[in-house]
Parts: structure tokens; C-alpha cells; sequence
């Protein structure tokens, strides 16, 4: 995650951290436990496992008429191993074609959920354009954006962080909560893409959260 702090994404969604093992030698990565006691990594790998041996009846769900499931089977997608980029290749040619805003910023936060587990220069100078580029919508600058910041040390550019501040209004936040990721990553009374923010590039906010549990103590 970026340098400056961890975003809610990697803390709140299985679906954006690495694959279990491919960083921690104890194979226990950034879930925790389970109720059993057993690496919470253990049943996420399982998991992945399992969508992953489904890629080749996933991948057509890409081109499915309804934005919801081409939303859904990007999200589920970007969880399998993509050792030989077959997923990869598949977001970024429906990008290519996409005309749904929604669902082409759902396509790039996959193509950066797989680029964690699968590092590929390329596709992260690709999210660097796609934030850069104001002829894209809103809302895919935006998520490219915290895509980008998910995969580089560098501290995010004043550029980005004028664009970030000024794109994600509360209205916007609101709609995008209709993606799993942004969803995953919400708090109490905050939206996903409101919190990947404060965590990203004003982490001298306070947490809504915990100032909403303090006051009840």
C-alpha cells in the first residue's frame, strides 16, 4: 500500500491484499485469525484457489449485458492467480471497450488488485495515465487513483491529490459504494472512497469511527 499509511482496502477487504504467502514467510499475511485459531491466509488461499481453477467459465462474464455482473465477475476475477496475465489482458481489453463508468473503474481496480500479487510496471504506469487523463470520467480517475497509490511508494503528487479532493464529493461517494471494493472499505458514516482518501492523503483527519466510539465512552 502506499507509503504514507495502509489504506482501508488492504485492512478491511480480502479481496485487495496479497495472495497469503507471497510476502509473509508464515503464511498467516494480513488476516488474523479465525474463530478455530487457524490462519484466517489458510481459507483465503482455498478460496482463491477455487476461483481460480473457474477462470475460463468467469472470464465471458466480462461481456455480460448487466453493468452488476460485469461489476461482479471483475471483482471475483481479481482475486484468482494470473501467473500467465490471461486476467489481466481480459480487464484491459474490456476497458478498451467499455462505455459504463462504473464498470470501467471497477476493470482498473482489478487490473491493481492482480498487479499487487503479480507486480507489472506497465499496468501501473497505465493507472498512473488513466488518473492523469482528464477526459476520463470521475469516477475512473478517481478509482484509478487509489489503484495507483496501492502500488507505489512515491508520495501521491499534487496533481492527484487536487484531482481526489476535488472529484470525491459525498454524492459520488454514495454511487460508488455499488462497488464491492469501495463497499469493503467503508466505515461508520464514512463511504469507501471518502475513507480511501482520509487514509491515503489526509491521514491527520480524524476516523469517524473512533471518534463516534469515543463519544459513547
Amino acid at each position: 500500500m502506499p507509503g504514507t499509511t495502509a489504506s482501508p482496502l488492504a485492512r478491511n477487504s480480502s479481496s485487495t491484499a496479497t495472495i497469503p504467502g507471497a510476502h509473509a514467510p508464515d503464511a498467516h499475511d494480513d488476516y488474523g485469525y479465525e474463530v478455530t485459531g487457524y490462519p484466517a491466509g489458510w481459507s483465503v488461499a482455498a478460496a482463491r484457489a477455487a476461483i481460480t481453477s473457474a477462470t475460463t467459465a468467469l472470464l465471458p462474464l466480462l461481456g455480460d449485458s448487466d453493468p452488476s455482473v460485469r461489476i461482479d465477475a471483475t471483482y471475483v476475477l481479481a482475486t484468482a492467480a494470473d501467473p500467465a496475465h490471461t486476467i489481466r489482458t481480459a480487464l484491459a481489453n474490456g476497458f478498451a471497450t467499455e462505455g459504463d463508468a462504473m464498470v470501467r473503474a471497477a476493470l482498473l481496480l482489478a487490473a491493481a488488485e492482480i498487479t499487487r500479487a503479480h507486480p507489472h510496471p506497465p499496468t501501473v504506469r497505465w493507472l498512473r495515465e488513466r488518473w492523469h487523463d482528464r477526459a476520463e470520467a470521475p469516477e475512473v480517475r478517481l478509482l484509478a487513483a487509489v489503484g495507483w497509490l496501492c502500488l507505489t511508494d512515491q508520495s501521491a503528487p499534487e496533481e492527484l491529490r487536487r484531482a481526489v479532493d476535488t472529484l470525491a464529493d459525498n454524492e459520488r461517494a454514495q454511487a460508488m459504494e455499488a462497488l464491492p471494493w469501495m463497499s469493503a472499505a467503508s466505515g461508520a458514516d464514512e463511504p469507501g472512497l471518502l475513507r480511501c482518501r482520509r487514509y491515503m492523503l489526509h491521514p491527520e483527519e480524524p476516523d469517524p469511527e473512533k471518534v463516534l466510539w469515543d463519544s459513547l465512552f
